[in-house]
This record gives structure tokens, C-alpha cells and sequence, in this order.
């Protein structure tokens, strides 16, 4: 091996020269024995080769690479001989990450570690996961090479427990009819290792008290023996599909200290799917030793197809679905086999229409994956298709393709139309989020889009506006440029057929079938071209399609006994408030399994949430204990309050979609709500109000923090309510002290404390959050709360700032002009600034305008930074505000640094 890590392998040339044989034929073995994965290749001039089996050997380890890109094979070895097993498996780090804390756990466990079953469906990786159990276990020394793995299938011998004792004990002779001679059992053979016991729900009761005594005791007889004498050190692992409490004794289950739930493949995150399918390709590109080039709707079909044996099924589908493709491919001059959605089985094919009833996991997929999949032997990438032809959206591919073969489904319109409409949506809003990454758009569509398309795109966004009632956005834009776009090729190539993909689910009466007609007919005068009857439906769906961002917030789900409590409780709120989107009603009949309860609040989590967590609202504590579960299970955030009821309900919904709170704001604020009346007339309540304000010293910073809290309060509510600063080292003495003579509405500042009081730290005060929550305070004390100003806590900051520094310039008079300076820029540039930008904007501003009245503006003496059109044309027509309200013009140099400023912030 020393020679081997030495010479960093063996070349072709050097094994022909050793067995006196031609090159060429060398080279061909080898290529089989790589085919066939026995041995490594190592990229480079001169390609060479070591021995698989040898390096997996020395390495303890099972290696999946069949290449190696380094310059040194001991690098490699050594590299591997360092990595933890457990950081292979697909999940490790998200949906996988306790069961491999627990079987690590198992394995690591003073003196020998400790028994464990392994509890999942069929075809999770159970085998998988133990295996992995035991190379860690080499991996941490806690066995050595020699230390065996031994696999046994219970169900093998179930109808026969006689034999099935022998196995797994061994028997001696004359134990029974034909035992002519003294046989080892497993137990014997696993000593030092770990025996791995696959089915273990099918040992019999005599077996399973057997096998716990060993456990118990080490010890153990063979079938035919009376004492148990004999001793082995083994760790047992069962694995089990079936529930271990219904089929196990529980006396065995007594001495299993560690259960190991593997989860589904329905259960694992959209992106472990992902990587489990290109690992499964990969396999099968080694195998047939081709490329494999895989669209993304196989990809979404063969996730969505899986409703039974897990990875196991998941396999089994790609290797059809590989086997169809490269029967195709054999007559082909194509380098690789191609997988498209028409080479898949019917049963396969309904997996994109299960997957499509998902929008959500649709859309991930579509974010994560967005491109065909290229899969060779030595790895995979996704490829970007050649935009030469196409352009990125094509309405024309999206829907023609999956129209025919959906009615080769033989499904009806309807559900065609569905299918299609919500399809179409989520890869427009996939597109779009990809392709507004840069806030240049106009600029880079126009690379793609002629102009004169571009701007009839939006003048037919605002008719569409003015007919439908309803908003579009700059997605409708872009998805009607690239269609027309695509419209005007197939006119100019002469491939356009009208016949060959009609679709007629938008019905002629629809209001979307009539503003298309408008569109279709101004189309043909402005670009004096007939337009096929087929466009009106295209622009239709699109139309239809298209739907507006909605504003992010929390979601609240109302989980409660009874048969409509939930329902009944969310039904008010939408009476009261209207249709709020971000709450849903889970009612529990008292017959219903909590297990099926859950199942279906996490998938209640999953399709509410919007990006800012889920409000769990309860009516029994017992139901407290899903938050950690539903967390686990999903990855996103959740927050539980128990004692539900109508009027916390209606206070969470206020908190959500009217004042738009953080997740952990609503919690704060509702943990300890007891209803309107209790809030209101609390015993001893004192009739007159404070908030208090908190810093580093009872001085200073704090007095300055008491004149902002209190603009603020000024600015919400004509109610007298006083603002007392406190120092940080007496909080909670003076928070208790106060309490006794005041209403303590709120504290502010940079700690919180100790009573439960709501709390506002200083940065929420600043990035404008904490203005929204005093004023949903104030409006909870029912105070009248006055109509909403613009904030309070950037003029004052900026002002001070602005004292400090400006000589000529008054900032009390001139901090008007640069707010209205701020609101134009963000009109100009479509853009929404958030507090801590808007507050570098004034301060910059005030200052050059400063710079420029002495005669010293700044100068730009390196080369320029390329800078957006947009942002500069944005820039030189809100600086004119200077020149009306001040007679004072910024120079080009002080616009750019300005320009500059907004550039690096993604404006």
C-alpha cells in the first residue's frame, strides 16, 4: 500500500509493460473494472487507478467516488480517514439530525453501548442507517476492524421458529431432528461487533425472551443446551416496520433503551428529495456508464409518485425509468440518455399531478431545481439550456407539452385548467424571483426584450388594471414580454401551428377571455401581424394566472376540542375583521387520535405559513407539547399559547394581518391576555399611565431615549402618558416600584424586565417595528390612536446626528426636505427603504448639501464604478427638490457617491 499511496496509483502503461500485454487492451479492462466499480480513477496527466476494495480496506470506510480530482492520493486517503460516516447520509444535519444524535449516542455509551431498535416503513434505509451505526463505531475506535457486521432477516424463518432460534443462537448436536453436527449461531459469530437483527417483530416470544436475556446478562445457550454458559459481546440492533409496543413483548422492549424513528420520504425536506434522486441517478449512470440528462418535471413526478415504499420505491421508479431511456437511447447518435415527461410510465406520469396538488413543495423544487438535471458517472450538475432558441419564460412550453399529455391521461378540462393555471403561476413567480434578484430590471430585460415589446407590455398590464380591477405587477410584465417574444420567433420561423395544442378551458364568458381579445386585437394593429385565435386563450391564463405577492405574516392556527369549537371561534374573526388569509381552524373531535391531530396541524403549519412563523393557539395544555414535534418536522418557527379563546383569537388576527407583528412580538404581547375586561379593568389598576425607557445610565442617553419615546407617543395618541427613564441596574427595582403607583405600559430600551411587561428593544425602535408596537399598544388601552404619520424615530435620529455636524445648515429646518428627499427616491426607484437605510440616506445627504454651501464637495479621483441608469437618472431628479426648496445643486461627483451608496445596497 506504501508504494501505491507513493506513487499515487498504477498507470495503464505500467500494468501493459508488467503483464506484457497491449496498451490498448488494458485500458479496456479498465474501463470495465470502473463500470463494474472495483477500482478508483484519478483524473490528471498520466490518468491512473487504484484498487477499490484495498483503499476501502485500509480506510474502514465504504467509498461511493469512482474519480478523484487531487494531486495526491495520500491527501485523499488521509481526508477520509478524518470524515465522520454519519456526514454522508443524505439529512444528517436537518430531518436526520436526532436520529443521528441518538445512534450516535448508542454507540459511544460507556461500557458497550447501548441496544437499539430501529423503527421505520419499508424501503427508509433502515439496513442503511445501522451500517452507518457501525462505521461510526469504527470510525470512534469503538470497534476495531476485525469487529463484524452480520445481518439476519427475522422474517426468513417465521414460519419455523425452531430454525429460526438455531440461526440466531446456534444449536449443538441431536438438538432436533437432522442437527447431526454443532452449528454457530449468530450470536457467536457477532461477537465484538454488532448483529443486526432486520424484521425483529417476527421473532417468536420464546425468541424474544432469549435474545433480552443475552441482553441482560451477555450470556447465552444453544439450541439443545440447558445452562447458559457461553458468553459474546454483541450490540443488537433490531429494525421494524410495524409498531413495537403492538408485536413486542414488553418485557423485551424494556431492555431497548434507544427507538430510532427514521421518517418518510413524504416526511424529508424538498431538498433532501432532490439529493436523493440525483444520488439515485448517479448510481445508474455508473451502471450504464452514460450521462443522464433529467428534466425537472421527471424530477417532480418521481417525488410525487412515491405514496408507498419510501427510497426503496423511489429506486425502483428510476431504474424503470433508466431502463426506458436507455432502450431509447441505443438506436440514438446522442451522447446521453434523455429523460422527458413522455418516456415515464402512466403510474410515474401521476406523480407530477399528486406532486401539483402541493404548490407548496412544487415551488420549492422549482427554486431549488429550475434547470435540467445532468447526471455523468462521476458526479452531477444542473445545465442551463440554451437561451439562443427560447427565451427563459416560455408560455408556449410551459403549457403545450403538458396540455397533450394530460389528455393522453385521458383528464378532464377542468382539472387540466387547474393543473395548468397553478403550474404556470408557480414557475412565473420561480422566474421572476430568479430574474429580480438585481433591481436593474428594466435595463436587463431590455437585453432580452426589444423595447417596443417592453412597452406595450405595460401599457397592457394598465388596461388589464383598469378592466379586471385588480393589480399586476412587474411578473405580468415580464412573463407577457417573453411571450410575445416567443410569439414574434414562431411567427418570423414559420413554426406556429394553431391546431396542434388547442385549449380551450378559459371559457369565452370569462372577464379574463375579454380583456385578451383586446389585447390580441391591439396586438395585431400595433405590430401589423395576425394574431391566431389560440393567443386569446394563452393571454387568458395568463392573465388568470398571475397573482400578487401577498405581504408577508404570521400564520395562526386555532386548534381546539370538539366538533366545531376551532371553526366556530376562526368564523368570528373573519366576521369581524374579513377574509383573513393567515388563520385556519383545526377542530378535534374527542374519538380522534392526537397522532392524526398532529398529523394534520403540521400540515396546516405547512400550508399557512408565509415566511414569518406560525402562532399555535390551544385550548389544553396537552396540546402545548406539539410546538417541539411541529418545529422539528417542518423547520418553521412556531409559538404555542394555550386557553384559547374568541377574544385571543381576535387579538392575534389584529396583531398579524393589520399590524403585520413578528412572530415572537404577538407571543410577547398575548401570553398573559385574559380577555378585553381583564386587560382593562385589572384589580388596582392605577388610572394613570407610563412607559419607561432603559440605558446603560438613569442619564444621557436615556433622557435623550425619553424625548424620542415621548415624539412618538405624541405622534399616536393625544392621551397623556408619561415616559420616566430608569438606569439599567435598577430596572426591575424600579419597574416594581412603579407598578405599585402607575400603569406600566411598556418598557423600551436595551434590556428587558423581569416582570411580564411588554418589551421594546432599542433596535426594534429604530428599524420601525417598535413604533407599530406602541401604537398597537396604545390602541389595546383603548386610547384613540391617530391616523398614521411618518416616522417619528428617523426625523429624531437624524436631526440629532445632523446638530452635531452642520454649521451653515439648520436641521430642524432642512430635515423635512430630506425626508421628502428619501419618499421621491423610493417612488423613482420602486423600491421600499428600510429605517436603517433611510436614516444613511439623510445623514449623507445632509451632510454634502453642507460640503457644497462651503465650496468643498467631494471629488471622485479613481475611475467610476459602473452604476445602473436607473439609479442615476433616479438620483438626478430627486436632487432638483434641493434646487426648488434651497437653490442649492449637488455636483455630479457629490450624485455619484449618492448613486454609489444605493448601488452597494442592491437598490
Amino acid at each position: 500500500m506504501e508504494e501505491l499511496l507513493k506513487n499515487n496509483g498504477f498507470e495503464a502503461s505500467e500494468i501493459a509493460e508488467q503483464l506484457q500485454i497491449l496498451r490498448n487492451n488494458v485500458s479496456k479492462e479498465l474501463n470495465e473494472l470502473l463500470r463494474l466499480d472495483k477500482i478508483i480513477k484519478i483524473k490528471g496527466r498520466p490518468v491512473k487507478f487504484l484498487h477499490k476494495s484495498s483503499v476501502e480496506k485500509i480506510l474502514n470506510v465504504e467509498i461511493k467516488e469512482r474519480f478523484i480530482e487531487v494531486d495526491n492520493v495520500r491527501d485523499f486517503i488521509f481526508n477520509r480517514e478524518n470524515e465522520e460516516p454519519f456526514k454522508h447520509l443524505i439529512g444528517a444535519e436537518k430531518s436526520l439530525k436526532n436520529q443521528v444524535e441518538q445512534a450516535k449516542a448508542a454507540i459511544i455509551y460507556p461500557p458497550e453501548g447501548l441496544h437499539t431498535l430501529i423503527f421505520g416503513q419499508t424501503g427508509v434505509g433502515k439496513t442503511l442507517f445501522a451500517k452507518m451505526m457501525y462505521n461510526y463505531g469504527k470510525y470512534i475506535k469503538r470497534f476495531t476492524e476485525k469487529s463484524p457486521f452480520i445481518i439476519f432477516n427475522c422474517a426468513d424463518y417465521y414460519n419455523n421458529p425452531q430454525l429460526l432460534l438455531s440461526h440466531i443462537f446456534g444449536h449443538i448436536k441431536g438438538a432436533f431432528t437432522g442437527a447431526d453436527h454443532e452449528k454457530e449461531g449468530l450470536v457467536e459469530k457477532a461477537h465484538g461487533g454488532i448483529l443486526f437483527l432486520d424484521e425483529i417483530h417476527r421473532l417468536p416470544p420464546e425468541g424474544q425472551e432469549m435474545l433480552f436475556y443475552f441482553m441482560d446478562t451477555g450470556t447465552y445457550n444453544k439450541l439443545g443446551e440447558t445452562e447458559r454458559k457461553r458468553k459474546a459481546n454483541v450490540l443488537i440492533v433490531g429494525a421494524t416496520t410495524e409498531d413495537p409496543n403492538s408485536y413486542m413483548l414488553k418485557t423485551f422492549m424494556r431492555r431497548i433503551p434507544i427507538i430510532i424513528s427514521i421518517p418518510t420520504l413524504q416526511e424529508r425536506t424538498v431538498e433532501e428529495k432532490i439529493d436523493i434522486i440525483k444520488y439515485l441517478f448517479v448510481n445508474e449512470a455508473h451502471r450504464v456508464n452514460k450521462k443522464i440528462k433529467i428534466s425537472t418535471e421527471v424530477v417532480k413526478a418521481l417525488i410525487g409518485s412515491v405514496s408507498y415504499g419510501n427510497i426503496g420505491q423511489l429506486k425502483s421508479n428510476i431504474q424503470l425509468t433508466c431502463a426506458k431511456g436507455f432502450l431509447s437511447s441505443i438506436n440514438s447518435s446522442k451522447e446521453c440518455i434523455e429523460l422527458d415527461f413522455k418516456i415515464l410510465s402512466s403510474d410515474i406520469k401521476n406523480g407530477l399531478f399528486e406532486m401539483g396538488r402541493n404548490s407548496r413543495e412544487f415551488e420549492e423544487i422549482g427554486n431549488i431545481l429550475d434547470a435540467p438535471l445532468l447526471v455523468s458517472p462521476d458526479g452531477y450538475k444542473v445545465i442551463i439550456e440554451d437561451s439562443d432558441e427560447e427565451p427563459p419564460f416560455n408560455l408556449y412550453k410551459l403549457i403545450e407539452d403538458k396540455v397533450s399529455l394530460l389528455k393522453e391521461e385521458r383528464m378532464d378540462d377542468n382539472d387540466i385548467n387547474k393543473f395548468i393555471i397553478t403550474d404556470l403561476n408557480i414557475n412565473l413567480k420561480i422566474f421572476y424571483n430568479k430574474f429580480n434578484k438585481n433591481k436593474e430590471n428594466r435595463n436587463r430585460i431590455l437585453k432580452i426584450i426589444d423595447k417596443e415589446i417592453l412597452d406595450f407590455a405595460e401599457k397592457m398590464k394598465d388596461l388589464a388594471e383598469i378592466d379586471l380591477g385588480r393589480k399586476y405587477s412587474e411578473r405580468f410584465v415580464y412573463a407577457l414580454s417573453f411571450h410575445l417574444s416567443a410569439f414574434f420567433k414562431r411567427i418570423k420561423d414559420k413554426s406556429y401551428d394553431n391546431k396542434e395544442y388547442m385549449y380551450h378551458s378559459i371559457q369565452d364568458n370569462d372577464e379574463e377571455y375579454k380583456v385578451a381579445l383586446k389585447i390580441t386585437a391591439m396586438m395585431s394593429q400595433m405590430f401589423r401581424v395576425e394574431v391566431p385565435e389560440i393567443e386569446v386563450t394563452y393571454i387568458a391564463i395568463l392573465l388568470k394566472s398571475v397573482e400578487e405577492e401577498t405581504q408577508k405574516q404570521v400564520g395562526i392556527i386555532v386548534a381546539a376540542h370538539g366538533s366545531s369549537t376551532a371553526s366556530s371561534m376562526v368564523s368570528v374573526v373573519q366576521d369581524l375583521l374579513g377574509d383573513v388569509s393567515s388563520i385556519c381552524a383545526v377542530d378535534m373531535p374527542l374519538h380522534v387520535n392526537p397522532k392524526e391531530i398532529l398529523e394534520i396541524i403540521i400540515d396546516n403549519v405547512k400550508s399557512i405559513d408565509k415566511g414569518k412563523g406560525v402562532l399555535l393557539l390551544v385550548d389544553m395544555g396537552s396540546l402545548f407539547n406539539f410546538e417541539a414535534t411541529i418545529v422539528e418536522k417542518t423547520g418553521i418557527k412556531v409559538k404555542t399559547i394555550d386557553m384559547v379563546s374568541t377574544p385571543l383569537v381576535l387579538e392575534a388576527s389584529r396583531k398579524s394581518s393589520i399590524f403585520n407583528m413578528e412572530l415572537e412580538d404577538i407571543y410577547n404581547s398575548l401570553r398573559d391576555f385574559k380577555g378585553y375586561n381583564n386587560e382593562f379593568n385589572k384589580e388596582n389598576k392605577c388610572s394613570d399611565q407610563v412607559i419607561i425607557t432603559v440605558c446603560t445610565s438613569g442619564k444621557g442617553t436615556a433622557v435623550k431615549l425619553k424625548e424620542l419615546v415621548g415624539n412618538i407617543i405624541t405622534n399616536l395618541t393625544e392621551k397623556n402618558i408619561d415616559i420616566i427613564p430608569v438606569e439599567i441596574r435598577e430596572l426591575d427595582k424600579k419597574v416594581a416600584s412603579l407598578q405599585k403607583k402607575y400603569d406600566v405600559l411598556a418598557v423600551v430600551g436595551v434590556k428587558k424586565p423581569k416582570e411580564n411587561i411588554p418589551f421594546i428593544p432599542l433596535e426594534k425602535l429604530i428599524d420601525g417595528n417598535g413604533e407599530k408596537i406602541l401604537r398597537e399598544i396604545i390602541a389595546g388601552n383603548q386610547f384613540i390612536v391617530l391616523p398614521e404619520k411618518s416616522s417619528i424615530v428617523i426625523k429624531e435620529l437624524c436631526e440629532d446626528n445632523l446638530k452635531q455636524f452642520l454649521t451653515y445648515l439648520n436641521p430642524h429646518k432642512i430635515i423635512g426636505i430630506l425626508l421628502k428627499f428619501v419618499e421621491e427616491l423610493e417612488r423613482e426607484l420602486q423600491a421600499d427603504f428600510d429605517n436603517a437605510m433611510k436614516i444613511k440616506i439623510i445623514v449623507h445627504v445632509g451632510y454634502a448639501l453642507e460640503r457644497i454651501i462651503i465650496n468643498d464637495g467631494l471629488t471622485c479621483v479613481a475611475d467610476k464604478d459602473p452604476i445602473a441608469i436607473q439609479i442615476i437618472r433616479a438620483v438626478d431628479h430627486t436632487c432638483e427638490i434641493f434646487k426648488r426648496a434651497l437653490n442649492i445643486s449637488l455636483t455630479d461627483d457629490e450624485k455619484y457617491y449618492i448613486c454609489k451608496m444605493l448601488a452597494e445596497t442592491s437598490v
